[in-house]
């Protein structure tokens, strides 16, 4: 079968085309067509593919090997017919902002900084892409900056294919050797690439390029990154939650930041007296313990600091075993258990009465602390039973 005439590549894009059925054949529920001509771009190079429809039917995915490009329809289509194709433009173009984008941006970074990209993928709601080299918040900044110039003077974007040996007269960024005839992606001031996937004509197009996060991936960085409409999405995104946030503490517009310093330190102070306040009852709780037997206590809403300073402000009135639990939103029972005795060993206890109760956690000799699933008197019942 001879390969299948690609017309994706073409300035400027096809998204309505006539074709003729090569081959229909069924692939689970679905079919595989194979059409003489394509607007559909198939999956590759880190870019999904395009979607639309043949005829009546949907287009769910496209891939290509060896040349030929296979199109996953939801109905089959008769063979020798011609069929009209609809390429949806919404997700082309939206896919090619992406992918532009991420080329002027990779371009910047190893023309700065000697970044090589060595991942790229377009997922559902950002790309990303990873270097081989850590890239500090300053850096990114100064090339998000420059990138934006780039689509800002709305350049051409140029895609030529060159054979072996006009290819060894180059200089463009490449994950791999190449032989050709290879697609070489030019965008002036930024980036030259060899690239298979669809790009806009010109950079404006991109509108704008956005990096939303990065965190350290192996060796390097993993940026997430935003252009075109999928920026424009981030932002309404963002305003839609600080407007939100601005109403729930009644801030004005450019006030957010002081105002929710202001909750954080109220909040703060909140959470300090309530410590204060916990202590205090502690303390009475510490006071009425007979020192000459073991302590069990069940205190309802505490925390994990919370449970362990109760336990301690027990335990150091009573050489005995001293017991604290609280009951867990989840269902589960919080505990922490102390002995103040010089010798005294509780992981063995703590270890037999997570085997029973499914629990989980452990500790010190003196201190150990976890959670189990039971309730306060089972688990009583079994402390008195292994001491």
């Amino acid at each position: 079968m001879e390969q299948t005439e690609k017309l994706y590549y073409i300035q400027p894009p096809i998204f309505q085309f006539e074709a003729t059925v090569l081959q229909c054949e069924p692939l689970q529920e679905h079919w595989q067509v194979v059409l003489n001509r394509t607007a559909f771009y198939p999956e590759g190079g880190g870019q999904p593919c395009d979607f639309g429809t043949l005829g009546n039917v949907s287009v769910i995915d496209v891939q290509e090997k060896g040349g030929i490009v296979r199109h996953t329809v939801t109905a089959p289509l008769c063979v020798g017919s011609t069929v009209t194709g609809q390429v949806d433009a919404a997700r082309r173009m939206e896919l090619t902002q992406q992918h532009s984008g991420e080329h002027i941006l990779s371009g910047t970074l190893h023309a700065m900084f000697g970044a090589e990209n060595v991942g790229f993928h377009i997922g559902a709601d950002y790309l990303t892409m990873d270097t081989n080299i850590p890239i500090s918040d300053e850096q990114l900044a100064k090339a998000e900056a420059y990138a934006n110039e780039i689509v800002w003077k709305n350049l051409p974007i140029d895609a030529v294919w060159y054979n072996k040996e006009s290819l060894s007269t180059l200089t463009y960024r490449s994950k791999k050797e190449l032989d050709g005839p290879v697609r070489i992606v030019t965008i002036p001031q930024a980036d030259c690439c060899a690239c298979c996937g669809t790009h806009v004509q010109f950079t404006g197009e991109i509108g704008m390029i956005k990096i939303v996060d990065w965190q350290k991936y192996k060796s390097g960085t993993r940026l997430f990154v935003v252009c075109g409409i999928r920026a424009f999405r981030a932002f309404e995104q963002m305003r839609g939650e600080t407007t939100a946030i601005r109403t729930l503490l009644s801030a004005k517009n450019g006030a957010l930041l002081q105002a929710v310093q202001h909750q954080a330190q109220e909040l703060e102070n909140a959470r300090f007296r309530v410590v204060q306040t916990e202590n205090e009852l502690f303390s009475v709780l510490a006071q009425s313990v007979d020192p000459n037997q073991p302590v069990f206590l069940q205190q309802e809403h505490l925390s994990t600091d919370a449970l362990r300073r109760l336990c301690s402000a027990v335990s150091a009135k009573t050489s005995h075993l001293c017991a604290v639990f609280t009951s867990n939103e989840n269902g589960t029972l919080s505990y922490a258990m102390a002995q103040t005795l010089p010798n005294a060993d509780l992981r063995p206890l703590c270890t037999a009465l997570n085997q029973a109760f499914c629990g989980r956690g452990g500790g010190k000799p003196g201190f150990v602390q976890g959670s189990i699933t039971t309730n306060f008197d089972a688990a009583v019942a079994f402390l008195q039973a292994n001491l």
